[in-house]
This record gives structure tokens, sequence and C-alpha cells, in this order.
């Protein structure tokens, strides 16, 4: 085995993007706070450790100017600021993301969605259920509450498709920044005629409610100013719950017998089988901070203005935290992930998103009880900051449409 040294000179993008689990392990047996070239930033890589980068906003700010959300999609981003205009930003969209907000509309919004995916998909065997069912849930959902309730299934697929380009883009990739680029023109001369309207008129979407939050009465924001915050909000929202679900349903799928148990007490299993599918596949891999000023952390020092990398994927899989953490287990007995982030800036829509997960699991299964992979050696994920499988070929079974 090379040293550890030569190891972080010797990787690429390329290999982190296909399984980046397998460094992660390494760097928390060897390394667990590494500067990756390849990247340009350090990677943190022990869930106490990730911790103390994200809950230590005087030691790791959350403006983090070099890093690729800021270059891609500008600032201030709801993800790279703090104090009050964190604070403003956030209480423009976390309200109508509460708990007790999500539970008295999520059922009449997923389940319309969920039955038109099923419809379109009907009378065929074999289902891609990513592109056929799971992002189109995950898509429609956030933008009908998000205030984007006009736009087709395939506009916004291709719009968390091309964001994530300008996310993930920490090589510098020309082609990754053009086809961001060309997806935010897209976004912006689609958002020109809402936000004509909602500038006038305050409808009480999130949308809207970033423009006031915080504001003088009679005052609002400038587009300007929220754009870097739609941007990451679409990226994520679209992108998390969908990729999560999907990532659920193949280990579930992939070892039966979980499968058989949450068929037979779905109330007890499913939420179980969701947190670890989150667990042991995040759907968002990191959250990333500049160092304020020098920093000792994991046996070495991280310099001032460093784009340092929390992993709340490798955090997931902590030895230290879990058991055999490289296993789903549906009968996991240590609980708690990382998933959603830590701090102030924990993911403010979570709660939808585990209630968005839920239901359109439960229809699924409740309409498909026979469905079994195609063939599961042939799922294959990828990304390190947004990971999920590609595609999921699933046979239906007997009771297909």
């Amino acid at each position: 085995m090379i040293a550890i040294n030569q190891y972080l000179e010797s990787i690429t993008i390329d290999e982190i993007e296909k399984d980046p689990y397998p460094l992660y392990a390494r760097l928390r047996k060897e390394a667990p706070v590494a500067y990756v070239p390849a990247l340009q930033c350090w990677l943190v890589t022990r869930w106490d450790d990730v911790q103390t980068v994200t809950k230590s906003a005087d030691l790791f700010t959350a403006n983090s100017p070099g890093s690729p959300v800021s270059i891609a999609f500008g600032d201030p981003a709801i993800i790279q600021c703090d104090g009050q205009e964190h604070s403003n930003l956030r209480n423009g969209i976390a309200p109508h993301y509460l708990p007790a907000k999500v539970k008295a509309y999520i059922d009449e919004l997923v389940a319309p969605i969920a039955e038109d995916a099923i419809n379109a998909f009907a009378g065929q065997v074999n289902v891609d259920l990513m592109s056929a069912y799971f992002e189109p849930i995950s898509v429609q959902c956030l933008a009908k509450t998000f205030g984007l309730k006009n736009v087709d299934t395939e506009t916004l697929r291709s719009w968390f498709h091309g964001l994530a380009m300008g996310a993930i883009n920490f090589g510098a990739d020309p082609e990754r920044a053009r086809l961001c680029e060309e997806t935010i023109a897209d976004i912006n001369l689609a958002l020109d005629p809402i936000f004509t309207r909602i500038r006038q008129e305050h409808d009480h979407t999130p949308l809207s409610h970033m423009l006031r939050s915080g504001m003088p009465e009679e005052q609002i924001r400038s587009r300007e100013e929220i754009m870097p915050s739609v941007l990451v909000t679409l990226l994520g929202g679209m992108q998390e719950p969908g990729h999560a679900a999907a990532t659920t349903l193949f280990a579930l799928l992939n070892e039966r017998q979980f499968f058989t148990a949450v068929k037979q007490n779905e109330d007890e299993y499913l939420p179980a089988a969701i947190s670890e599918g989150l667990r042991w596949m995040a759907p968002i891999g990191t959250q990333v901070r500049t160092a304020v000023t020098a920093v000792e952390l994991g046996g070495v020092t991280i310099p001032a203005g460093a784009t340092v990398s929390a992993v709340l994927s490798s955090a997931c899989h902590d030895e230290s935290k879990y058991t055999d953490p490289a296993r789903f287990d549906l009968y996991r007995q240590q609980g708690g992930h990382a998933a959603f982030g830590f701090g102030h800036h924990f993911c403010a829509g979570r709660w939808f998103a585990q209630a968005q997960i839920e239901l359109a699991l439960s229809i699924l299964i409740t309409r498909f009880p026979d469905m079994r992979l195609e063939d599961p050696a042939g799922v294959e994920f990828f990304g390190w900051e947004f990971r999920a499988p590609q595609t999921l070929q699933v046979n239906l079974g007997l009771k297909s449409i």
C-alpha cells in the first residue's frame, strides 16, 4: 500500500466520483483531516471532526468564495453565508417546510404527482424508476411548493442536472461550467414573469418570502440578491428526496428480506429504511466551509483561508459510531445520521424531504409489492458531492399496470 501522502496526490476526481467510500475509509483511519489536490480542498471525514467544522462558525465560516457553489451560483447563497444575512434568507424558505406545515399539505401534494407518474408508465413491465418516478416526484414537489407551478417535469429535471454540474465542479472543468451557465440562463428566462408578478403582489410562496424576509415594510430585496439561494434551493430540493428514495428502494430490493419486512410492517420499518438509506448512501455529501484562521484539527493544521469540506457521507460511515457501516441494515441499532447536515445550516427542507420520500415509497410498494431489481449488479452509483443510482431498472412484477 502506498503512503498516505502519495495516495492523496494520486487520487483523481473520476475515481472519487465513481466511488468515494474507499477513500473515506482510508482517510478516517490514516488522515482524518487531509488536503486532496484534485479537489483543491481539505476533507474532514470523521463524525466528531465534521461536527466541529459545521458547528464552529468562529473557526469555519460558511462564506466560501472559492467553493464551486459560489463560483457557479454567485453570492450570497443561503448555504454560504452566516449571521443575520443567513437568517433572513433561511426565514424566507424554512417556515413552509416545518413539520406541522408539511403534515398539512404533503399527502395532497405527493399522491397526485405519484399517480401521474405511475399512469405514464402504465402497461410497462420494466421501468427505470429514477427517471420515470422518483425524479419527477422530487422536482414537481419542490417546484409546486416553492412557487414554480407551471414548469414541466423534464425542464425541471434538466435544471437540477445542469445546476449540479456547477456545484460539483471542484476541478474547474470548463464543460461543466458551460452546462451550468446555460442552465442558469434558462432558469432566469423562465423566472422572468414570476418575479415580475411576485414583486408586485406577495403570493406567500417561499420564493416571494425570500424577497421580503427581514426587510422593512414595503421594501423588497433585489432579484440578484436572492438568485444564488434560489439556485441552491432548486438544486438541493429537487435532488435530495428523489435520489434518497431511489437509493433506499435499491437497498431494500437488493436484500429481499428487508423489502418483505417493510411490506409486512410499513409503519415501523419504512421510516427506519429511509433513515438507514440516508445514512448508507447520503445523497448530498458535504457542507463546505472556509477556515477563518489557522486551525488544528485531526492532528494537522488547516491554513487560514483554506476551503474545507466536512464530508457528511463519510461521517455516516464512521466506524466509531456505526458497526459495519458499509452495509445497509434495516435493523441497525445505532440511530441518527449526518445526511441533512449539522449546525445552523442543517437542511431546512429535511422534514419535507422525509415525508415526500416516505409517501413516494409507500405508494409504489403498495401498487407493486412484487417488484424486483432487473439486474442488481448493473445498478451504478455515481458522485461524491451528489450520489445516487444513475438508473434504477425494476421489473414491476405481477401487479404491473
